[in-house]
């Protein structure tokens, strides 16, 4: 299918002469004078290679037909990340690198929706947040409660995160999945 260059979104697959491309980024670019581009980094599935592209907003781009479905993740090992259907039961194997930075987010049994083409995973996209305990932080200083401060503390994921002074070891919050930052403690 054929898109305006200017209508891509961040997830999008392309077919771009016969190989298919993740976009990363995308931004698009108004100058003062002369036509506006669409500035679009991408990854490519064979290999995992980052590559910019450059289109004029008018260009047209061939976008790859994708199957987008919701799947359980299962476990990982040396082979990958393992993903099940939960309608089929078909399992599927994603690569280190197309799973990337959202490795740390990663439960058992969580739902995540994975784009498929031809049976092999595109990207992940995990749930907005995640809930997670802290186990290592600094103690709560005496005097220190303003509601503006914030302190460091490592996760149970390993993850580093900038949570309020009054969370302590043991302590389980809600994570945002897409930066990493505290949102909230958890209630349960």
């Amino acid at each position: 299918m054929k898109v305006a260059a200017s209508s891509l979104r961040k997830g999008n697959a392309l077919d771009i002469d016969g190989k298919l491309y993740i976009v990363l980024s995308i931004e698009n670019i108004h100058p003062g004078k002369g036509t506006p581009v669409t500035q679009l980094d991408m990854r490519r599935i064979s290999d995992g290679v980052k590559v910019s592209e450059r289109y004029r907003t008018t260009e047209v781009v061939e976008r790859a037909e994708v199957d987008e479905r919701n799947h359980t993740f299962l476990y990982s090992d040396g082979d990958g990340f393992h993903f099940m259907n939960p309608e089929t039961y078909d399992q599927l194997t994603a690569s280190k690198a197309m799973v990337g930075d959202a490795a740390a987010y990663l439960q058992d049994g969580m739902t995540v929706s994975l784009m498929v083409h031809d049976d092999l995973p595109l990207a992940v996209e995990l749930p907005p947040r995640v809930t997670l305990e802290v186990v290592e932080t600094e103690p709560a200083v005496k005097g220190q409660t303003a509601s503006g401060s914030y302190k460091p503390a490592i996760l149970s994921n390993g993850v580093r995160c900038m949570v309020p002074t009054y969370i302590t070891v043991g302590t389980r919050i809600v994570v945002m999945t897409e930066d990493g930052s505290y949102s909230e403690r958890a209630k349960d």
